[in-house]
């Protein structure tokens, strides 16, 4: 067993903090893009996840993700309120860092992943509801899903699924479950006619600023990852800021050839949509992969964004799906396609270095954990509209989550 080292736990420290700083930069991203009496309720939803999440990961989430594992579906309550976690490693997810700190890496991605699902219902959740929702997502749909793929006796790894930073376990059932959710709770009122109205975001800085934070951010959730100082960290750093580059210019190309203006919005957007793509293959692909799945990632989630505004009456209100669900399945099948052994010796060759099989782990756990997302959040919807009404009144929602779900505004 290797001796606990400085270096890796001074980097996946470091991760850490960056990971954490994704949370409030997913607020302005979020609450730049939705109108201004919802500005307040969209930052404080991201802040109050991060804090709710961070409970139950602590009490119960690890244990289940990372437990012991039951028949590898989930992980059994031994480690329930991070009993005998502390600064010994546990050599079956990082033998160099103390598993105090591995739990605390993995505690920023549990608080991240449900808040990128409520620019699925962004202006028309309750804030009661939300808190139950969110407590039973990362309990049932979460938990699950990183045991699934992340613990050594998790059933989609033995199939041989891949997947380095969470473009499964994070992205592709955040966005599936923003599906599901923006089809429970339905529409805005401000869809008029059946036709949906622009909605122009409040501050298109914020957006920016949002989109540079989760950028910087990202570096720590792929290439701490590595949960190692070492070179296969500085590979996912440079494979990540790569592909965002790409998808930000392919997105922002496609709008010029649409609208014959290179959107803001979309460039930021698009960049997102790189990351995302990037994540599940940050560890096993090369420089000239990572160009292409980020080029692909933005032309595709454009296509698909502008296919639900256009052709649907579907209200994800700042397009989850299209961003997280579409480019996070498009990463994980990139992932099967373009891996290679060259790049990391520990994961595997994808189908264009002679392993087919590979693409089809991939193309498995991407339909599992999306039918997986998608059902078992309509469900826990349903659940909870049982206990408490997931949506705000007509009359809430004209004046706008700011003022009716907490009484204050963001400009006076």
């Amino acid at each position: 067993m290797d001796a606990l080292n400085s270096g890796d736990i001074a980097w996946v420290s470091t991760s850490s903090a960056l990971v954490m700083l994704m949370t409030p930069a997913l607020g302005f991203f979020y609450a730049g893009l939705v109108r201004k009496k919802n500005l307040v309720s969209t930052l404080v939803q991201c802040i109050v996840i991060f804090a709710v999440v961070s409970l139950v990961w602590a009490l119960w989430g690890y244990s289940l993700a990372f437990g012991p594992s039951v028949r590898g579906w989930i992980g059994d309550l031994s480690l329930f309120a991070l009993t005998g976690v502390g600064a010994a490693a546990n050599p079956g997810y990082a033998a160099t860092i103390p598993e105090l700190l591995f739990f605390f890496f993995q505690l920023k991605f549990a608080a991240i992943t449900p808040a990128l699902i409520i620019g699925a219902f962004a202006e028309r959740i309750r804030f009661k509801a939300l808190l139950l929702f969110i407590v039973l997502w990362a309990t049932l749909i979460y938990a699950p899903v990183a045991h699934w793929v992340w613990n050594p006796a998790g059933w989609l790894k033995a199939v041989g699924a891949i997947d380095f930073a969470g473009g499964t376990v994070v992205h592709i059932a955040a966005g599936f479950s923003a599906l599901a959710a923006a089809i429970f709770i339905g529409k805005r009122h401000d869809y008029k006619n059946g036709q949906p109205i622009e909605f122009k975001p409040n501050s298109i800085p914020f957006v920016i600023l949002g989109t540079a934070l989760l950028w910087f951010g990202w570096f720590g959730f792929n290439s701490g990852s590595a949960l190692a100082a070492n070179g296969l960290a500085v590979s996912a750093l440079v494979v990540t800021n790569l592909a965002a580059a790409a998808a930000a210019v392919s997105w922002m190309i496609t709008d010029w050839i649409k609208l014959g203006k290179p959107s803001a919005v979309g460039i930021s957007v698009g960049a997102v949509c790189g990351l995302v793509a990037i994540t599940p293959a940050s560890g096993y692909v090369g420089v000239g992969a990572a160009i292409l799945i980020g080029l692909v990632a933005g032309v595709l989630s454009n296509l698909v964004a502008h296919w639900r505004t256009t052709r649907t009456q579907l209200d994800d209100s700042l397009d989850v799906f299209a961003c997280h669900g579409i480019s996070g399945v498009w990463g994980a099948l990139a992932t099967g396609l373009f891996a290679t052994l060259a790049v990391n010796s520990a994961g595997a060759n994808g189908w264009f270095y002679g392993n087919p099989k590979q693409f089809m782990a991939q193309l498995i756990a991407s339909v599992v954990v999306a039918a997986f997302a998608f059902c078992g959040s309509y469900l826990l919807l349903k659940i909870t509209n049982w206990m408490t009404p997931v949506r705000v009144s007509k009359e809430e929602e004209g004046h706008g989550l700011d003022v009716s779900q907490h009484g204050e505004e963001a400009y006076a």
